[in-house]
């Protein structure tokens, strides 16, 4: 369940800060193609026809046509009831799906690619006496598309892609061992170029291996032997000068397996089904290859200051330009999907300096609080640096923690005698080198056992370090102000991208026989119609048509409208009371023109708070209402509370979880720039926003109301599930993922929707908590539970239809579970 804070969408807003404007949910503009959002819409091959094998007839007269089939009731589940394996495989056999017809043939298949490529048509007809190879175990046979679209207009629009041609080479792949074990890829690709350098003409034939950094070597052609070791010595890289100390490494290749590139010509043909993935791995391996080693990597994408001017996005870190690249399989055959991208790394200066501005500190000669240590440990750790107290040696360490206490009275022992000195001293004594900041303390490298102190002064960041942690508001605008391009500009940035890395000359790409084209695809598109959006009755316009993704409130009205009889407002910001009081009154009124039922007048009195004291003013606002609602005998609670939030970005999220989490009042949050000079427009939006809130409905599709006018929703009664799974950002050991499960909770119009969540182990992709069966203590039987009974349980009908939309999650896992809860459901077993 997720919201966009900053952005309007769908004439609802977009999160709780309106920006005032409306926009459909089509996105928002990401450059042709829409970045690296897979492959591009393209023609597919006609539709095969579909068998499904029907579960035998039942005994009992069939339903009438007009109706619904009657559901079986069965008893209470037992304490023998059947495994939930045992169950999904039951009903997985009744929802069997012959797989030989739901892959297109290949002579279908090879007329799409024909048509796109601009192939003749007799390479389509010779395909028709091709028979498709079996799909294997591994392998899945996806349903055939059902056809091309004929709605809205046809144009033809570039996207991010650019064909790629293989020779047909047959492809060797070798599994690499290393010892002493790496756990860095910078470090297994030096030592495996220097035994390149050392034996590439030689032991290996002449041939260049391209690498993936780990366990994989791969070559276009074979290597003279199966089996062979090497060692070689490689310099520290992470020493210089005096202290660069050599090692010596032992490196085994073995023979691991071959690629033959006639099933990727197969499978891109339609004459295949399975799709060699290996195979696009391999060669995805080797297009990566020369990036790997000019770019600081990041993922799948690429950076370096060399893509544009690095920006300063705060607090001691700065923006770095690059690209995103992927190979991917297509109907027009292989695309390499490239897109432009940012992300952000510490600049590199001093230690001392990036403290400075990360804290935002102005006096350095007072120590650092416990609370800022804190901060400054958690960012700088893992982090490499070089010192600079010696001119003639440049030592790298990497950070492990910092001192407790300042470096003016940390103590250690400098020699076999137990002689002990302050740091302060001892840099005096060995380096003749004054410590300025003897009140701050001191990088910790090294180990607990044997630790290495390091003044920040004298420990500058090594370049191309990226910042993995999470960023602040700020922080992640001024990345996005820095890389929002219009789709001409983006066009013109990713052809750019292509011709500098002039993968024409890529050494790897010409020995494995890769030929990249510099031209983006041109693919047909359609572009759709917007709906038509249904209001009140009782508006001056009852329907709407959305223009360029865009349609406001004017002459409008709900289409079912809130009730809100106690708010208040409570003001962080230093707008003045008279121009609080102005806000409310104008979004009051607007709640009421177009549909709602507000009172005019506050609960509470409004009040002003400084932005230091936010959780305590919540609660002074709670109690206070609390006791009012308790004088009049009404029972109630206070329903809204309109926060307009301090002129300094940050607080928006303890706001929220005060009041949603902790005492249970509705907030709608404003920003002061927006509360001040209040335009029409924007509070419309902000009215919007509540009346969702308090369970109304803004608009709905108008063919919502018509007979099947949506499709597989509107045919007979459908809940439309939604589920995902947020994992706690970089850097954030031990906090729990959350699961979230959304799903529809009326019908016809779809516009309510219900939300569970729920905690469960860190970084855990499947949700635990999606179905159960648990024993009830009062009736003594197994009494089903989880997420998706409690958001069934509030349903306003009972569905005939499941659609299920899920994203990152263990399908097969899934699917054994979610045929489990069908059957259940559908069975009343409770």
């Amino acid at each position: 369940m997720a919201y966009d804070r900053g952005r309007g969408r769908g004439g609802r807003g977009g999160g709780d800060r309106d920006r005032g404007d409306q926009r459909l949910p089509f996105g928002h503009g990401g450059g042709p193609g829409g970045g690296r959002s897979g492959s591009p819409v393209s023609p597919a091959p006609p539709a095969a026809q579909v068998t499904i094998r029907a579960p035998p007839a039942s005994p009992s007269p069939a339903p009438s046509s007009s109706a619904p089939p009657p559901r079986q009731q069965v008893a209470p589940a037992s304490s023998s009831a059947p495994s939930a394996a045992a169950l999904a495989k039951e009903v997985e056999k009744k929802l069997f799906v012959s797989e030989t017809a739901l892959a297109p043939s290949a002579a279908a298949a090879l007329a799409a690619v024909a048509a796109v490529q601009g192939a003749p048509a007799s390479d389509a007809e010779d395909a028709a006496d091709v028979d498709l190879a079996p799909v294997s175990k591994k392998g899945l046979a996806h349903p055939a598309r059902p056809g091309l679209g004929t709605v809205g207009k046809s144009v033809m629009i570039r996207a991010n892609h650019f064909l790629v041609d293989v020779a047909d080479n047959n492809l060797f792949h070798y599994a690499v061992s290393i010892n002493p074990e790496s756990k860095s890829r910078a470090t297994n690709r030096e030592v495996l170029n220097e035994l390149i350098k050392l034996h590439g003409r030689t032991a290996l034939g002449g041939k260049l291996p391209a690498y993936d950094g780990r366990k994989s070597l791969y070559t276009a052609g074979a290597l003279p032997f199966e089996s062979e070791e090497f060692v070689v010595t490689l310099v520290d890289p992470e020493k210089k000068e005096k202290e660069r100390a050599e090692r010596e490494y032992k490196i085994t290749i073995q023979i691991a397996g071959r690629t033959y590139m006639y099933h990727l010509h197969q499978f891109l043909r339609g004459r295949q089904r399975d799709m060699p993935q290996e195979t696009i791995q391999v060669l995805d391996v080797v297009l990566r290859e020369s990036p790997s080693w000019n770019y600081v990597t990041v993922s799948r994408s690429f950076f370096s200051t060399t893509f544009g001017h690095r920006g300063d996005i705060g607090e001691g870190l700065e923006c770095w330009r690059g690209y995103y690249q992927s190979l991917r399989p297509t109907q027009m055959g292989l695309s390499l999907n490239i897109d432009i991208s940012a992300t952000s790394f510490f600049k590199p200066v001093t230690v001392i300096k990036l403290v400075e501005e990360f804290l935002n500190i102005r006096d350095t000669s007072r120590p650092l609080s416990d609370r800022d240590r804190v901060k400054i440990k958690k960012a700088l750790r893992g982090v490499r640096i070089e010192t600079s107290h010696q001119p003639d040696q440049i030592r790298r360490y990497k950070i492990t923690g910092i001192t407790p206490i300042p470096m003016s009275q940390l103590i250690f022992p400098i020699d076999e005698m137990g002689t002990r000195q302050t740091v302060v001293q001892y840099f005096w004594d060995k380096y003749n080198y004054r410590l300025k900041y003897g009140s701050w303390p001191c990088l910790q490298a090294g180990s607990d056992s044997r630790p290495i102190y390091l003044p920040m002064e004298v420990c500058k960041i090594v370049e191309g370090q990226r910042y993995s942690k999470k960023l602040n508001d700020k922080q992640v605008t001024n990345i996005l102000r820095a890389t929002c391009k219009r789709p001409q500009e983006r066009e013109q940035s990713i052809r750019d991208m292509v011709l500098h890395n002039k993968y024409a000359e890529d050494k790897f790409a010409q020995k494995f026989g890769i030929k990249v084209t510099n031209d983006l695809v041109s693919v047909p598109a359609r572009v759709l119609p917007p709906p038509m959006l249904r209001y009140h009755d009782s508006g001056r316009e009852k329907t709407c048509a959305p223009s360029v993704g865009q349609w406001n409130m004017i002459n409008k009205k709900m289409i079912n409208g809130g009730t809100i009889d106690n708010w208040t407002c409570l003001n962080f910001s230093r707008m003045r009371p008279e121009e609080v009081r102005r806000f409310c009154m104008d979004l009051t009124h607007i709640c009421n023109a177009t549909g709602m039922s507000v009172n005019p007048r506050p609960f509470v009195e409004v009040k002003s708070a400084a932005p230091n004291h936010i959780e305590k003013a919540l609660r002074d606002v709670h109690r206070r209402a609390t006791q009012m609602l308790a004088q009049q005998g009404t029972g109630n609670q206070l329903q809204l509370l309109i926060v307009i939030l301090p002129d300094v970005s940050g607080s928006y999220g303890k706001i929220k979880r005060v009041c949603e989490t902790e005492i249970g009042i509705v907030s709608q949050c404003c920003l002061p720039k927006h509360a001040s000079r209040p335009n029409k427009q924007y509070l419309e939006n902000v009215a919007l926003k509540i009346n969702v809130k308090f369970g109304g409905c803004n608009m709905v599709r108008e063919r919502a109301f018509v007979r099947n006018g949506i499709p597989f929703v509107s045919e007979v009664p459908t809940i439309i599930f939604g589920a995902e799974v947020t994992h706690p950002p970089p850097g954030e050991d031990s906090a729990s993922s959350i699961a979230a499960v959304v799903a529809s909770m009326d019908w016809l119009e779809i516009t309510k929707y219900r939300g569970v969540v729920s905690a469960q182990p860190h970084r855990q992709e499947i949700t635990d908590d999606l179905f159960s069966i648990n024993e009830d203590p009062h009736k003594g039987l197994n009494a089903n539970g989880g997420m998706i009974r409690l958001v069934c349980d509030r349903s306003e009908f009972t569905p005939f239809v499941i659609i299920w939309f899920i994203w990152r999650t263990d399908m097969v896992h899934l699917y054994s579970r979610f045929l489990f809860f069908v059957f259940c459901y559908m069975n009343y077993v409770d």
